[in-house]
């Protein structure tokens, strides 16, 4: 994805919330922070919540009104606490953070991620302006986020959808492969010991169900199955093992 991501606050009234917003913008790749009209002083309580966004604070451009921000922009997308629904109050439905990721994933462009001041959001009128609106799903009872949350989720859902062989990301959790072989293996072998245990035989079936059990929430790696058969093999030679005959003397 080339898309070039500008953040835009209308209004922020916090200052803890835009040096956070600062933040997260860096984290997720954004270019640049616009500021719209802000309420917030953006001094040192900013500045210390942006942390490694700092350098995008300090050089926040100010307008006077989002369509001077947004001006350069070749698409804009606003976000939004209320869900469209079937309303025709709305120009135009809103997306999960999720499709808005997928939709920005092909294009070559700027592209300007609007979010409204945290009282009340964005009016209709700046509404009307986007292009693309994004809700993030929450509680019905109170679905309105901060809008530093607000903006992390969306812009990781976007940074999200550059998949994981994005050179300009950090790895992906490991994906671990399905090692049904060694898991039957490993099952097999536990049947064994419980029968060479004694262990009651009407009980060993439920047994073998709980340990597959395990293995399936687990998803154990094959060298990870490799060390628990490896222990098993143990407690079988040690089971085989003849027991020493006579005490020893002190």
């Amino acid at each position: 994805m080339t898309v070039r991501q500008d953040v835009v606050l209308v209004r922020p009234k916090e200052d803890g919330n835009v040096g956070a917003v600062a933040r997260a913008a860096r984290n997720f790749g954004a270019d640049r922070l616009l500021l719209v009209a802000p309420r917030a002083r953006v001094g040192a309580v900013a500045r210390r919540r942006a942390m490694g966004g700092l350098a995008l604070l300090a050089s926040a451009p100010r307008h006077a009104t989002l369509a001077a921000a947004v001006a350069d922009a070749d698409l804009v997308v606003g976000t939004t606490d209320l869900s469209t629904g079937r309303s025709n109050a709305y120009l135009r439905r809103s997306v999960s953070p999720e499709r808005v990721g997928e939709i920005l994933r092909p294009l070559d462009g700027r592209v300007a991620i609007v979010f409204g001041p945290e009282d009340n959001g964005l009016s209709r009128e700046e509404l009307a302006i986007c292009d693309l609106l994004v809700h993030i799903p929450a509680r019905r009872e109170f679905p309105t986020l901060n809008v530093s949350h607000a903006a992390a989720i969306v812009l990781y859902a976007i940074h999200r959808a550059r998949g994981p062989d994005d050179p300009e990301t950090t790895p992906a959790p490991e994906r671990i492969a399905l090692h049904g072989r060694e898991k039957e293996l490993f099952l097999a072998r536990i049947g064994e010991l419980l029968a060479r245990t004694g262990y009651p035989a009407h009980k060993r079936r439920g047994l073998i169900l709980l340990f597959r059990r395990v293995l399936g929430r687990a998803t154990p790696a094959e060298a990870e199955y490799r060390m628990m058969l490896g222990l098993l093999k143990s407690v079988g030679a040690a089971i085989d093992r003849p027991p020493r005959h006579g005490k020893r003397r002190r």
